[in-house]
């Protein structure tokens, strides 16, 4: 996986780079939110740690730049900060759409437990993303093509990806198009046998 680091602080931003290297991760470097928007542009990106304070767009505007991207697929925003974690800043910065916080001086085992909570968002937020988009269902029994072309329940098929439960019910148009006319038939064959009786 490939990070964007945003970091205007020359030194930091190499500290920050030599941490993702030892963790196994490739990267991208910008100076500043100027700097990080033409990149990824050019080199779209799932993670970004950037820095809060820095000349022009900072962390914040950088962060809800990225969030009013309409096309684009998540991106997991995590805010490098030096500032006090307290409840104002945070209400600040998970307003502008920032998703997690590191603290400076970078501590590298915060880093990768960040960073492994972040692929498993990502995981999810592309499964949600490919239901959304396009589910091979049958016509008939309205079951769903999995990635190894074997058919399942749709339930199942999408409790398996995103873990939801389902409860089962009947709509308004199944209601009165299926359910009232089989009752109906249940009630003729029941009066007709009485019927049948008493006049007997």
């Amino acid at each position: 996986m490939k990070i964007l680091t945003v970091e205007d602080d020359l030194v930091a931003r190499k500290i920050l780079v030599q941490a993702l290297h030892r963790l196994g991760y490739e990267t991208v470097e910008a100076a500043d939110g100027n700097e990080a928007l033409r990149v990824i542009a050019q080199e779209p990106v799932r993670v970004i740690v950037s820095d809060w304070l820095m000349p022009e767009i900072d962390g914040l505007e950088f962060c809800r730049r990225i969030r009013a991207r309409l096309d684009s697929e998540y991106t997991y925003f995590i805010l490098l900060t030096s500032r006090t974690a307290d409840p104002a800043n945070q209400r600040e910065a998970i307003e502008a759409g920032v998703d997690d916080f590191l603290s400076k001086p970078l501590d590298l085992q915060e880093l990768w437990m960040r960073l492994r909570v972040s692929e498993r968002i990502l995981r999810f937020t592309t499964q949600v993303r490919q239901l959304e988009a396009f589910l091979p269902i049958c016509s008939y029994c309205k079951k769903v093509r999995d990635d190894h072309n074997y058919w399942q329940q749709i339930e199942a098929y999408i409790n398996e990806r995103t873990g939801s439960e389902f409860s089962h019910s009947i709509c308004p148009d199944c209601y009165n198009r299926v359910i009232l006319p089989e009752l109906e038939k249940l009630r003729a064959g029941v009066a007709k046998p009485k019927a049948e009786r008493t006049g007997g």
